[in-house]
């Protein structure tokens, strides 16, 4: 593709995700406006179509997800798609807890791990747009720990430390450019263990179970090695824990605070939190594996269950340490599609969403893929699956998912919490909702 051509591109997503913003909200968790009337089927139709989809198609999930369930791949999951805001698809199967024969909801409680991110990068963007930092902000301005950072490079030898070539900015965060890693690697695990990093968190990103602040954890951070030079790879870690910290110290407030005062109280997530209020334990659902075919209840602590209820509750951890419901993230994706508007308020500016929403890391995160301010980006048709070009998306560690496909008007939530998942039950969700869509506007 040509560098014109590519520009051109960018600028249709831009504009089509502003022209999303001056759509109402209509019928989805709240929203103001009366539903509109599914389309009828015209007499002697063959199928029958709603908001673009074939109902028949989509009664295919249904049964592919109840043979999940039955066949012990997956224990529970929640499904919700929206169409212009319209919910297209909205399903619970399975079990919430299964030892205590609790069945899965709709408005049960999940931990969304690295879903995180985009609410942590989203806070990020409204303190930029206030002018408390920018881009090109170098961290070390709220971390001073950041000042001189180092990178861990092999050698004929082993392993040795050497002096970062620059400083790491705001910008190197957002997008995983940092060099930072989750500290697992064979490299830096030695350094990272005795610190309660890497090895010593879960499977990392794990924090939940500190009794200090995200900022001392990520003050100690700032003096381990990292893996790569800062602008030089895309390397998933700590970036939007560190992030989490920024936006503790730019804004004055705890991040959880933030987050609640300025994105979920006003987007109405009422079920969204770093820890769930202890009378609502029961909505959380339970942690399972499939690690080998079979789906078992995982342990407790740090890899399994967690300690989202009965814990310290100290650590506001942004990159992996949110619990959330299917219904609220997709408020919060509503928000994001509708260029940063959401029911008469406006949280961030449709060109900030472009700018999280369109590729700024060329080919580091690879040649059909690309990494926004807080979002992967599909960059070509096929990379990712069937979404349309312009799709942004992520998940999550407990194997939850998300993608937002403007050129289709799509919001999807695919909600489970197993770990490891050993399943590819949210591919062939998203396979055959793609294949229900039979008035595709991207194909005209």
């Amino acid at each position: 593709m040509s560098r014109a051509s590519s520009s051109l591109q960018r600028c249709a997503i831009a504009l089509a995700t502003m022209a999303l913003a001056s759509v109402p909200p209509t019928t989805f968790l709240g929203a103001q406006a009366a539903p509109k009337p599914a389309p009828k089927t015209a007499p002697g139709a063959a199928q029958a179509v709603r908001f673009g989809f074939a109902v028949d198609r989509l009664a295919r999930i249904d049964s592919m997800l109840d043979a999940a369930v039955a066949q012990d791949e997956i224990a529970g999951a929640v499904a919700l798609v929206l169409r212009d805001d319209h919910v297209v698809y909205e399903r619970a199967v399975g079990w919430s807890d299964r030892e205590a024969q609790r069945r899965m909801t709709p408005d049960a409680v999940f931990r969304i791990a690295s879903q995180s991110k985009a609410l942590t990068s989203t806070a990020i963007l409204m303190l930029l747009e206030e002018g408390r930092l920018t881009l090109a902000t170098p961290v070390s301005r709220f971390l001073p720990s950041f000042a001189r950072t180092t990178v861990a490079t092999r050698t004929d030898t082993g392993v040795s430390t050497v002096a970062a070539r620059r400083a790491i900015t705001i910008r190197d965060l957002l997008t995983h450019t940092a060099g930072i890693s989750y500290g697992t690697d064979a490299s830096v695990r030695a350094r990272y263990e005795p610190m309660g990093l890497g090895p010593a968190a879960g499977f990392g990103w794990y924090t939940a179970d500190k009794t200090e602040p995200v900022c001392a954890t990520m003050d100690k951070l700032g003096t381990l090695p990292f893996v790569a030079q800062p602008g030089e790879a895309w390397v998933y870690g700590y970036n939007t824990d560190i992030l989490g910290c920024v936006v503790e110290r730019a804004s004055g407030m705890s991040l959880d605070a933030f987050l609640r005062t300025r994105i979920t109280q006003p987007l109405g997530m009422r079920d969204t939190y770093f820890f769930l209020p202890v009378a609502q334990r029961d909505r959380l659902v339970t942690v399972y594996a499939n690690d080998s075919g079979r789906v078992r209840r995982a342990p407790d602590g740090a890899r399994g269950q967690g300690h989202y209820v009965d814990g310290p509750r100290v650590s506001f951890a942004g990159g992996a340490g949110l619990v959330s419901t299917a219904r609220d993230y997709a408020r919060f994706l509503q928000m994001i599609a509708h260029g940063g508007r959401w029911n008469g308020q406006q949280y961030l500016a449709p060109h900030t969403v472009a700018l999280m929403t369109t590729n700024q890391v060329g080919t580091l995160h690879g040649t059909t893929t690309g990494f926004g301010l807080g979002f992967e980006t599909t960059e070509r048709y096929g990379a990712t699956g069937s979404s349309s070009v312009g799709t942004y998306g992520w998940g999550g560690a407990y194997g939850s998912n998300y993608k937002v496909d403007p050129a289709e008007g799509l919001v999807i939530v695919f909600m489970i919490n197993q770990l490891p998942s050993g399943t590819d039950v949210v591919g062939r969700f998203q396979t055959m909702l793609y294949s229900a869509l039979v008035d595709a506007r991207a194909m005209r």
